[in-house]
């Protein structure tokens, strides 16, 4: 049993619909159905019916739902009373930040912040997009960074949540340098795509792919839809980490979409190298920081609403 299915179930009776919860917990359709029939098979009886639409809940659903929600309440509750043992630091902020942007971005965004805010401390805890994003619903952090693209907005109502910019970041392929300084794996230019047939051709590229449903995952598809033809790419390996792809690529094992961040030092050193030409199977992200807005958080740190008020203007 995990209580993320109890989630998963809560919010599909909300909706009302599969497709819009996968939607909203950031999971694919058939991975959400997945999770709801494994809380049936736990359960030992139907919960949805399937037989309609929109969605109904059993009669064994509904009695279920109500659990589940004072289940989950009671949860958080117990959380947050764990979480006070800690002792509360006013000083401290806490940020909830995705891994890619954790072990890449974040420690060289933070030494020029206190270089040019001042001296702060800070909490960093990583996870993926959907559980960061909790962390922040969940009023578990001050502060969340993510990326931001307009084709997949992040689920954040904008009359509870307020954003600001920290910059743009570009994901492109890269792959392991040769002795020659060029890329072991490398995609053909848009000028020699377009001489070609509809279908892939050519031998066979080995891809460092992310797993289903990553956000960077999502992205790379838009990527690849923008090719003039289907890429030849064979995905070998899958994760939902930038570094563990990037650490993949080092090695030699084939080609992957990393932002352009995680790789600053390794192009510097000839060690990777970009697998196709400059601006061709490119994509440019904003960097968000979101808060809730003052009047309806549940944290009122002064050194995050101070933090907050000197990124607002920069």
């Amino acid at each position: 049993m995990e209580t993320k299915w109890f989630e998963d179930f809560v919010s599909l009776a909300e909706t009302r619909s599969f497709s819009r919860s996968a939607q909203l917990r950031h999971v694919t359709q058939p991975a959400f159905s997945r999770r709801i029939q494994a809380l049936e098979a736990w359960a030992g009886t139907d919960l949805v019916d399937r037989s309609s639409y929109p969605t109904r809940l059993t009669g064994a659903g509904q009695t279920l739902l109500a659990q589940a929600v004072e289940i989950l309440g009671q949860l958080q509750a117990t959380r947050n009373m764990m979480r006070s043992h800690q002792g509360t630091d006013e000083d401290m902020i806490e940020f909830a930040v995705p891994h890619s942007l954790a072990f890449s971005f974040f420690p060289h965004w933070l030494m020029d912040l206190r270089q040019r805010f001042g001296a702060l401390k800070c909490r960093l805890n990583a996870s993926n997009v959907h559980d960061a994003m909790l962390q922040l619903s969940e009023g578990n952090c001050d502060l969340l960074i993510v990326y931001h693209h307009a084709s997949q907005p992040l689920q954040l109502d904008p009359d509870r949540y307020e954003m600001a910019s920290l910059g743009q970041e570009t994901l492109a392929p890269y792959a392991k340098a040769d002795a020659q300084g060029r890329p072991l794996f490398q995609l053909p230019s848009y000028a020699g795509l377009r001489g070609r047939s509809a279908g892939p051709s050519g031998p066979r590229i080995p891809f460092l792919s992310y797993a289903s449903g990553a956000y960077l995952g999502r992205l790379v598809e838009l990527i690849a839809k923008a090719s003039p033809v289907p890429l030849n790419l064979d995905a070998i390996y899958e994760t939902d980490m930038a570094e563990s792809l990037k650490a993949m690529a080092l090695e030699g094992h084939g080609l992957s979409f990393l932002p352009a961040s995680s790789v600053q030092q390794d192009l510097r050193a000839g060690r990777l190298v970009q697998a196709s030409a400059a601006g061709e199977f490119e994509l440019t992200m904003e960097l968000r920081i979101y808060r809730e807005r003052p009047e309806l958080s549940r944290r009122s740190k002064p050194s995050a609403l101070a933090l907050w008020d000197f990124l607002a203007v920069v």
